[in-house]
């Protein structure tokens, strides 16, 4: 933080802010691979734009818990082509 470089400041300021998450990993002494981080990411990036057309933020959220937790899909009275 006593640099005179502004991208020094912002960096520095950027790790204070994240010291607890960044911690963490070494806590976990690589016992979590980031490909599990990974696939989650991707899971959730592909339900959000699958729920494009929904219109609320409830109903979107609702796709994220059926997606990420596998629970079952609700019956309809007739199938979708």
């Amino acid at each position: 933080m006593r640099s005179k470089i502004e991208p020094m400041k912002k960096v520095a300021k950027m790790l204070r802010r994240h010291r607890k998450l960044l911690l963490n990993w070494f806590e976990a002494k690589g016992q979590m691979s980031s490909g599990v981080v990974e696939r989650f990411n991707t899971k959730v990036k592909l339900t959000i734009r699958k729920a494009y057309g929904f219109r609320t933020f409830h109903a979107a959220k609702m796709a994220l818990y059926h997606t990420l937790g596998a629970l079952p899909e609700p019956i309809f009275t007739h199938e979708f082509c």
